[in-house]
C-alpha cells in the first residue's frame, strides 16, 4: 500500500469516526442540563437557580468553573488516548470516536456555564456554531440554513469531521509506531482537547459578555422606571 493510499484510508476512516462520535454526542450522550445545573450549585458553589442566573455571577467565578471543566475533559481524553494508543494504528478510529464525544460534551458544558441552554432550535444551532468555531471551521455558507436545524447540524458535523480528519492525518502519524503510540496518543488527545476548548471558551465568553451587558442595561432600565402610584 502506497503512502498516499494509506493516508487516504486513514483520513477517510478518521472522518467517519469523528462524524459518528459528534453525532452520538449530539443524539445520545448529550449533557443533561438539570443535572449539570445541580453540579454547578453543589460542586462549584454557584448561587444560581437557573442558567440565566450566571449573568449575576462574577466573571472570574464562571471562568474558573470553565477551566475546571476543560481540565477534567483534557485529563479524560489524555488517559483515553494513552489506553487506546497501545494498539497503534488499529485503535485510531475508535479512539477518535470517543475523543469526539468527550470534546462535544465539554463544549456543551461550556455553553451552559456561560448561560446558553439548548432548549430551542436556535440554541442548538448556536451550540454547533460554537463547535465549528472550536474546530477552526468557517461555516458561513451553512448559516443560511441555520433555521432548519435538521439540515444545518448534519452539514456542520460533516464540515467539522472533514477539517479534524485532515489534522489527524498530519499529527497522528506517530501512532503508526506501536512502541511510542501510547505516549503520543496521550499527548495528541491532550493537544486536541486543549486547542478546541480554547477556541470554544473564547466563543462562549464573548457571547456571554455581550448578553451580560444587555442584561445589566435591562436591570438598570427597570430600576430607573418610575413606580406606579398606589391606588387609595
Amino acid at each position: 500500500m502506497s503512502e498516499k493510499t494509506g493516508k487516504s484510508w486513514l483520513r477517510r476512516h478518521a472522518e467517519e469516526a469523528i462524524r459518528n462520535g459528534l453525532t452520538r454526542a449530539y443524539e445520545t450522550v448529550r449533557v443533561n442540563p438539570e443535572r449539570f445545573l445541580f453540579q454547578l450549585r453543589a460542586a462549584y458553589g454557584l448561587p444560581i437557580a437557573t442558567f440565566h442566573g450566571v449573568y449575576s455571577v462574577e466573571m472570574s467565578r464562571l471562568d474558573d468553573v470553565a477551566e475546571s471543566v476543560i481540565r477534567a475533559a483534557t485529563k479524560l481524553a489524555a488517559a483515553e488516548g494513552a489506553g487506546f494508543g497501545l494498539g497503534g494504528i488499529l485503535t485510531i478510529v475508535p479512539d477518535l470516536g470517543i475523543l469526539s464525544a468527550i470534546t462535544m460534551r465539554m463544549i456543551q458544558k461550556l455553553s451552559l456555564i456561560y448561560g446558553f441552554e439548548m432548549n430551542t432550535d436556535d440554541e442548538i444551532a448556536e451550540l454547533w456554531i460554537a463547535a465549528a468555531s472550536a474546530a477552526g471551521v468557517d461555516i458561513s455558507r451553512e448559516l443560511l440554513e441555520k433555521e432548519v436545524v435538521n439540515r444545518f447540524v448534519p452539514k456542520v458535523i460533516q464540515r467539522i469531521a472533514a477539517r479534524a480528519s485532515a489534522e489527524v492525518v498530519e499529527k497522528w502519524a506517530g501512532r503508526l509506531i506501536p512502541i511510542a503510540s501510547s505516549a503520543i496518543g496521550c499527548a495528541l488527545n491532550y493537544y486536541f482537547v486543549r486547542a478546541w476548548s480554547g477556541r470554544a471558551l473564547a466563543h462562549f465568553r464573548q457571547k456571554h459578555l455581550a448578553a451580560r451587558q444587555k442584561f445589566l442595561e435591562e436591570q438598570l432600565r427597570l430600576s430607573a422606571a418610575p413606580s406606579q402610584p398606589m391606588l387609595p
